[in-house]
């Protein structure tokens, strides 16, 4: 009995050991790869921002996406008055490490919708956003704009880019979702993607956005055209989540109010 009782605690004994021993490599491992990871990321980010621009290259080394977004300046905005705030407002010295999307979780960071008034389905939004724009010579020439909403089954994540008129749209990419492949996933068909290029987000002086997802494609002769996309084919929610989401962040609840200033050159 003596025996069987030292031989259990020798194994509980082992076992501990052996499991303090595995949790010591695994954290250590996770702190060391932990810089690679938020390389990485950051890598993916900026590589989503050129290619909703229409800079990325194809078979591009990381050196040269690096190279060709240090051609973009990072700045954060206050969405409700459309003015540049400093990075150290929300706790940051670089704007590339404010993160939009946790702000919004944070009640004191962000701002809670109405569920008349949200059209994304995104519940709160964050009160300070990054934005990248481009310039040459002082003039504005390209601005891409975080977004995200609702579509059948989840949040999407992605950029819309737009000409220095700050009207016609340059691209738009969705980088994080889980729509159904073949259908709402067809968001990332660049066939369907192409089709944003040169269409405008309004009707006038930067009133209210006038996107629309048509339902069994835009004719050639239909009326407005210019504000009118293909829906995608047997995927009718996530067609009206994006054509929500992206009139929502364009509209005065999103970055219309910055830019109205950046158009009048208040900011």
């Amino acid at each position: 009995m003596a025996k069987a009782k030292e031989t259990v605690s020798r194994t509980l004994i082992v076992a501990l050991v052996l499991s303090i021993a595995f949790s010591v490599v695994v954290s250590t491992a996770a702190v060391m790869l932990r810089p690679a990871q938020i390389k990485n990321q950051n890598l993916d980010i900026k590589t989503n921002i050129l290619s909703a621009a229409g800079l990325l290259e194809q078979g591009a080394s990381a050196e040269q996406i690096e190279e060709q977004f240090g051609q973009f300046d990072v700045r954060l905005v206050n969405l409700d008055s459309g003015e540049f705030v400093e990075p150290a407002s929300v706790g940051v010295q670089d704007p590339m490490k404010y993160d939009m999307y946790k702000a919004a979780s944070d009640p004191q960071l962000s701002t809670n919708i109405p569920a008349s008034e949200d059209k994304a389905g995104i519940k709160r939004r964050p009160n300070i956003a990054k934005v990248f724009t481009m310039s040459e010579n002082g003039t504005v020439t390209r601005v891409v704009l975080p977004i995200h909403g609702y579509g059948l089954w989840s949040t999407l994540y992605g950029f819309i880019s737009l000409e220095g008129d700050l009207n016609t749209i340059e691209g738009l990419g969705f980088y994080a979702h889980a729509e159904t492949p073949g259908l709402g996933g067809e968001v990332d068909n660049p066939r369907w993607k192409k089709q944003w290029v040169g269409k405008e987000v309004y009707g006038g002086q930067l009133a209210d956005p006038q996107i629309q997802l048509v339902k069994g494609g835009v004719g050639a002769d239909a009326a407005n055209k210019e504000h009118k996309v293909d829906a995608l084919s047997g995927a009718t929610l996530t067609s009206r989540g994006v054509q929500q989401l992206v009139n929502y962040w364009m509209s005065d609840r999103g970055y219309a109010p910055f830019l109205k200033k950046l158009r009048e050159g208040e900011v």
